[in-house]
């Protein structure tokens, strides 16, 4: 470190700013594409590791070479796609040097370099933005917080020009489903790498900070050594759990109710409101029939879980109403004054009323019918303490409301109180 310290000392101005933009200097090795047959390049590393740095400085390397010429940029959200892989202090505008920076229209969405190549940016919130885009190649950041695995299907779907489209996917990990299929595909390259790796290039105070609150603590091997968890301690339900529940197809059924989990704000950022289809078969079992959760206003969720009810030919529409009030009838009223409504309210916790649900899947009473991973990865984030999640668990929420209604008895449920 010294040694290079002195080197870049004796630099004049132009040298100096030519080393700053020359990546093969400060790589590191495990930042460096892998060698051989990939599909699929995943960095999945602790938080500081450097992984949006690379991330932009493969894309940097692809156009630059010619290799690329239509290339997509998915994060979590449109604001993270500008924010952090075009805007960011090592996104794309600033690891690209003065002499070959990139035309950035963010109206188009669209990044364009002297080439002709260009690479345009999509949140993975809009699943549906990637359904017909075609690409040769993509930077997907921060997979494992995506809402909706759709998005990635998307991507995949799309990337199908050229001779080699390949993806690079930047993610600070959590034990759900897309990550673990992910890493399964043989044509998966994963990396794994550690915050300290990065430490020479870490403010102190970032440092003192994420060390302090994760060090020495099981949510500090997934945050700062990137380790992909298993099942939370004390989790309600497991993976195996939610896989033994998987089912083609329901039987009939004997009633079908619609729950909703309302937000109580509709904005980028918000929480979703869950709405699930669920049904009680002639067989006297519970089945998720599907999962319609979504962020939008209360005009759009109410027309949502309508268009549910009528698809699925439901017997009543159930909602909570600890935050929405009288509001989440009105809403459901305002577009079907008709339909059976009941209102419910908690007096306790979100995990006190999972647990008796939990132990309806330990007795094989509960199926999925078909795979619901934004659902199934909420469920697997409680725990006997509480809920372990980093979102707001309102897909779940919604589901144990519509098996408390078809499954269980006020008797069983006292913490339940019903409006009807």
């Amino acid at each position: 470190m010294e040694e290079r310290k002195r080197r870049l000392s004796l630099l004049d101005d132009d040298d100096a700013e030519a080393l700053w933009y020359d990546w093969s200097f400060w790589v590191r090795e495990n930042q460096l594409p892998p060698a051989g047959d990939w599909r699929v390049w995943l960095i999945r590393t602790g938080r500081g590791f450097g992984k949006t740095r690379t991330g932009a400085e493969w894309v940097r390397a692809e156009v630059e070479s010619g290799r690329r010429g239509r290339i997509a940029l998915v994060a979590r959200t449109a604001a993270d796609a500008r924010d952090v892989m075009v805007e960011g202090e090592s996104g794309l505008l600033a690891v690209c040097p003065p002499w070959n920076r990139p035309n950035y229209e963010p109206s188009k969405r669209r990044l364009t370099w002297d080439n002709g190549a260009m690479a345009t940016t999509y949140s993975a919130d809009e699943p549906d933005l990637l359904r017909g885009p075609q690409h040769d190649g993509a930077w997907a950041d921060e997979i494992a917080s995506w809402r909706f695995p759709d998005a990635w299907h998307m991507l995949m779907m799309g990337l199908r020009l050229g001779e080699n489209p390949q993806v690079v996917a930047t993610t600070t990990p959590r034990p759900i489903k897309l990550l673990r299929d992910l890493m399964a595909q043989p044509s998966t390259v994963t990396v794994t790498g550690s915050t300290f790796e990065n430490e020479a290039n870490l403010p102190a105070p970032f440092l003192e900070e994420i060390i302090g609150r994760y060090q020495g603590t099981r949510l500090g091997r997934q945050e700062l050594m990137g380790e992909l968890l298993d099942d939370v301690p004390g989790a309600l339900w497991t993976r195996q759990m939610i896989e033994d529940a998987l089912v083609a197809e329901a039987p009939d059924m004997a009633r079908v109710v619609i729950a909703i989990d309302p937000a109580v704000t509709s904005g980028e950022d918000s929480d979703e409101t869950g709405i699930v289809a669920v049904g009680k078969g002639v067989d006297g079992h519970g089945y998720l029939l599907a999962d319609a959760s979504c962020r939008m206003s209360p005009d759009g969720w109410g027309r949502r879980a309508l268009e549910l009810y009528h698809t699925h030919q439901a017997d009543r529409i159930i909602a909570e109403v600890n935050n929405g009030g009288d509001l989440v009838e009105r809403v459901i009223r305002t577009v079907d004054a008709d339909v059976p409504f009941t209102a419910v309210r908690a007096s306790r916790g979100k995990h006190v009323r999972a647990e008796p649900i939990a132990a309806l899947y330990e007795q094989s009473k509960v199926h999925h019918v078909g795979g619901f991973e934004a659902l199934e990865d909420q469920l697997c984030a409680f725990a006997t303490d509480g809920y372990m999640g980093s979102d707001s668990p309102d897909h779940a929420d919604a589901l144990v409301w519509a098996l408390t209604d078809l499954m269980l008895t006020e008797e069983i449920m006292p913490n339940i109180r019903l409006l009807i």
